[in-house]
């Protein structure tokens, strides 16, 4: 009886009628949109980005569109910003605390991307080569000064942003990366001040050994 009543209310009869930005709203939970992400997915949402942003709000998430940047992406509404009426609502992202490496890293690919903006490029990429950061990478993580394990290591926490969508891969021979945008939103200039101070507490200890110096040795992010 529970099948018969299951398969009934998954009857084509039983469903409501469709929207056209039913698959831009599932790629949105999956993560962030870019531009020129393989498919219509960006289209959708600019044509869509209405009733999208009320479906989302009502569950406790705000659309943001950045056509400038071409990117859209999910963030969570702060409970205190929700009107009363509303229910609690549970958080979707969970938060990704970075290692010390990888926040580093972040550091290093927010500073190629301000720089970039602040040049005239004819291309809208930002793209770094591997071998510029190691060169970086060398100078600032102690016991890096074997470049065989240094690069490698390098390529570990790349292949980590990578997944966040912070670069994508540009070119494997010779390696390049692309600098995405969303490090932008992730970590604006306030916050990389802040984490970079940090970063260099955390580094001078590591090169002096001083335990008395104290600071973060991670950097925490949303999963958005």
């Amino acid at each position: 009886m529970m099948d018969d009543a299951q398969d009934k209310s998954l009857s084509p009869d039983s469903l409501p009628p469709p929207v056209p930005w039913a698959p831009a709203a599932v790629r949105l939970l999956q993560g962030i949109v870019y531009h020129d992400d393989a498919g219509d997915t960006w289209e959708q949402i600019l044509s869509g980005a209405t009733p999208l942003g009320d479906y989302f709000a009502r569950i406790g998430l705000m659309l943001i569109v950045n056509e400038e940047d071409g990117m859209a992406y999910l963030r969570q509404i702060e409970p205190e910003v929700l009107p009363p009426d509303y229910p609690s609502i549970p958080k979707l992202f969970r938060s990704v605390r970075l290692t010390f490496e990888a926040s580093l890293l972040c550091v290093l690919l927010r500073d190629e991307l301000r720089r970039f903006e602040e040049e005239i490029h004819r291309d809208d990429r930002c793209v770094v080569e591997q071998s510029s950061l190691l060169e970086l990478w060398q100078s600032l993580v102690p016991g890096e000064s074997d470049a065989i394990r240094a690069n490698r290591n390098l390529s570990g926490q790349l292949r980590k942003l990578e997944e966040l969508k912070f670069v994508r891969q540009f070119e494997k021979e010779p390696a390049s990366w692309e600098v995405r945008r969303i490090l932008k939103a992730r970590l604006p200039l306030a916050d990389l001040e802040r984490l970079r101070s940090d970063l260099e507490l955390e580094l001078q200890r590591r090169l002096t050994g001083d335990s008395a110096v104290t600071a973060t040795d991670s950097w925490e992010t949303s999963d958005e």
